[in-house]
This record gives C-alpha cells, structure tokens and sequence, in this order.
C-alpha cells in the first residue's frame, strides 16, 4: 500500500501550512523594538520578501502577534530561540488552538 504524504494547504494567519504541521511560531508587539528592525529580522532570518515581511511586522504592532514559521516541535524551539536572540518576543503553540 503506497500512502503519499499530505500535501494540501490552507492559510493561518496570511501563513500557509500543511495540514499535518502541528507547531506555529508567533511573534508578540513589545515597546522596544522599531518596526524597521522586525521587518528586517523577518527578511534576514526566515527569508521573507520585504513585502511578507512588512505584512507580517504590521500583524504584530496592530494586532498584537503575527504567526511567522510553521512547522514540527523541535523547528519551532529553534525558530523561537533566534527570536529571543534578536531581541523578539516570541512563543509557540499547537497549530489551531
């Protein structure tokens, strides 16, 4: 029996996932950083356009947060952790909750 992998998507937040993701990485509005430098994080580290950068920079300081990486566990963790070591506040959750 040969099973292919699911490979449907739907969006999250203006992110695409899989369906089978579990984990998402939100980045949360804070007073210190300057929207130029969260937009410039967004590009360097998970290779966002400038414009998906913007868009997802202008979640987080008009709503708040903004679901930036998708993804297993253990990918998440890492990604949460190169937030923090921009300077970023950042969590993870189950995907849908």
């Amino acid at each position: 029996m040969n099973v292919e992998p699911r490979e449907q998507r739907e969006t999250d937040g203006n992110v695409a996932t899989r369906l089978d993701d579990a984990w998402v990485t939100i980045v949360w509005n804070d007073p210190v950083n300057l929207m130029s430098y969260v937009t410039h994080v967004f590009q360097s580290y998970f290779g966002f356009t400038r414009l998906e950068a913007e868009v997802r920079m202008r979640e987080v300081h008009e709503h708040g947060k903004s679901v930036v990486s998708s993804g297993g566990r253990e990918k998440m963790e890492v990604d949460v952790q190169a937030m923090h070591g921009f300077g970023l506040w950042a969590t993870m959750q189950r995907s849908g909750t």
